[in-house]
């Protein structure tokens, strides 16, 4: 997620975004938005503002079903391309982990320079990076490009909200909010299967390719009538830039990963080591510099007083570990069915609508009637549902081996949907729910930069839970059986992640506080914009 400025509590990312209420005199903070002129959006209030909402909105889109779409398509491009095993996992990292290390300073970009220039700065951006993949020449490429393309992504996304907060009126952003948790989960059920059906069709003998190439003329039509219909708003006081916090926290997780995902396939030299043991110093490093930044100018990448708040501290962690989790499973559930069962990437995709629906549907429950009753005990009881799930389908696998049907699958699928329902939907609310009111902000930019890196590193891990017990000479026959029995090693994986974070959940508050559009109250982002990564089958 983004960031914002910690001095009037601007909240903003892939989810809700307030404004303290304005002080007004010499020290004013209303956000800089010109006079409407023609050509531009209004202020807010003003006729072109659902316009505006559907440029910025088909943005988020783009980006959402980006995410999905490539999940889907991973074993064509693995096939067609050639590409290693570890050069598919950075297909998927790569774009998690730069668009992570980019999502705060995207958002303080925003701040500074105008939240209308840097949106369409990303539009462009990851439209072209999209031309790059689409085009592109060999794996090493693709993955160049999708680097770039998480990276323009963090540019992108981070102003969505925040154009809608400063174009609507504060009465009218509930239905604003209710329309983008839509748009997420329509992203959700529909990016796997077009890519399923784009990669099936081989449109004009391109294979995966047009998953990429759809993107450029949503791009183009953005780009266009978004210098027209957007108006343009900056944060007052915005933060500075902390650049080098982003380096470093690039540094270290790219020391962690790059051993991760290459090591198995040279056989885990002593360089690789010593690169993972080197990214706990840089990470080291890190925390020294944000204290000494946070004293010296109060703008650091990662606010170090936040970890002074238990439940914020443990929040973090969940996420992170939660992240991790659904990197493994998202992955190898993929492989499991396309290059393990040989199916179809239509056969898969629609294999995994339940799984969306269950999630969809636990979400909207969980937050609206059973969060307000019974608090932490549902997050808990989310993770437990989940975990079970995880381990019904280990069973159904095992049984079943190569004979497994997607009917077969359905009960597992919805159980673990359900669970991870439960989950995704009020977590931001319990982790911001004891963090201080002008610390908001950048608390919600961390919680959902950490969900994407915990996602990079478990991206990273699947070389060691799934491709760490396939052998590297299988025969044709034996394939189908060896990604059944690494599906299953790294499933137990994943159930004992969520045991995991069962545990940490008893640190989060045992009633997370409701925050209601339109209060006095700096509130987190909603349950629907929380959810996003998670919902990517």
């Amino acid at each position: 997620m983004t960031s914002t400025d910690v001095d009037d509590g601007t909240l903003k990312g892939r989810g809700e975004l307030r404004d303290r209420p304005q002080r007004t005199g010499t020290d004013h903070t209303t956000p800089i938005t010109p006079p409407a002129a023609p050509g531009t959006a209004a202020a807010p209030g003003a006729p072109h503002r659902w316009l505006a909402l559907a440029i910025v909105m088909t943005a988020a889109f783009m980006d959402l079903v980006d995410v999905t779409i490539v999940n889907i398509a991973i074993p064509s491009i693995q096939r067609t391309a050639h590409a290693s095993f570890s050069q598919i996992q950075w297909i998927t990292a790569g774009y998690a982990l730069a668009f992570a290390a980019g999502l705060i300073t995207g958002g303080r970009l925003g701040d500074i320079h105008g939240r209308k220039r840097i949106f369409l700065v990303g539009v462009a951006g990851f439209t072209v990076a999209s031309a790059l993949c689409g085009f592109a020449a060999n794996p090493e490429m693709l993955v160049a490009a999708r680097v770039l393309q998480g990276a323009m992504a963090a540019l992108m996304v981070p102003q969505v909200l925040s154009i809608v907060h400063a174009t609507f009126p504060a009465h009218e952003r509930g239905k604003v909010f209710g329309l983008f948790g839509a748009i997420v989960g329509l992203g959700a059920v529909s990016g796997p299967l077009l890519g399923a059906l784009l990669t099936e069709w081989n449109v004009l003998g391109l294979e995966w390719r047009p998953i990429f190439l759809i993107n450029l003329p949503v791009g183009i039509g953005a780009l266009l009538l978004g210098r027209r219909y957007i108006s343009e708003s900056r944060a007052p006081h915005a933060l500075k830039l902390d650049l080098v916090g982003v380096a470093l926290v690039t540094l270290g997780l790219l020391m962690l990963l790059y051993p991760l995902t290459r090591g198995r396939e040279l056989g885990w030299p002593l360089w690789g080591y010593a690169s993972m043991a080197g990214a706990l110093v840089v990470f080291g490093v890190l925390v020294a510099y944000e204290r000494r930044k946070a004293a010296r100018d109060g703008s650091p990448l990662i606010e170090p007083s936040l970890f002074k708040v238990k439940s914020f501290a443990a929040g973090i962690a969940v996420q992170t570990v939660f992240g991790v989790a659904l990197g493994i499973f998202f992955l190898v559930w993929t492989l499991y069915m396309q290059v393990g069962l040989g199916w179809t990437p239509l056969h898969a995709g629609l294999t995994g609508v339940p799984f969306s629906i269950a999630v969809s549907v636990a979400a909207g429950l969980s937050v609206q009637k059973l969060v307000p009753r019974f608090g932490r005990k549902v997050l808990q009881a989310g993770a437990l549902v989940m975990g079970l799930g995880v381990l019904i389908y280990v069973g159904e696998s095992h049984r079943y081996g190569l004979a497994l049907a997607s009917w077969q699958m359905a009960l597992p699928l919805v159980v673990m949907g359900l669970g991870m329902g439960l989950i995704v939907a009020p977590l931001t609310d319990a982790v911001l729910s004891e963090v201080p009111r002008e610390h908001a902000g950048s608390a919600s930019g961390l919680i959902n930069t950490v969900q994407q890196m915990g996602n990079a590193l478990g991206l990273g891990l699947v070389s060691v839970v799934f491709f760490g017990v396939v052998d590297d000479r299988l025969t044709s026959e034996r394939v189908g059986p060896a990604f059944v029995h690494a599906f299953q090693h790294a499933l137990l994986w994943v159930a004992a992640i969520m045991a995991v974070i069962f545990l940490l959940m008893s640190a989060l508050p045992k009633r997370p506080a409701q925050h209601l559009e339109g209060g006095d109250a700096t509130a987190p982002l909603p349950a629907q914009a929380a959810a996003e990564p998670a919902l990517v089958p």
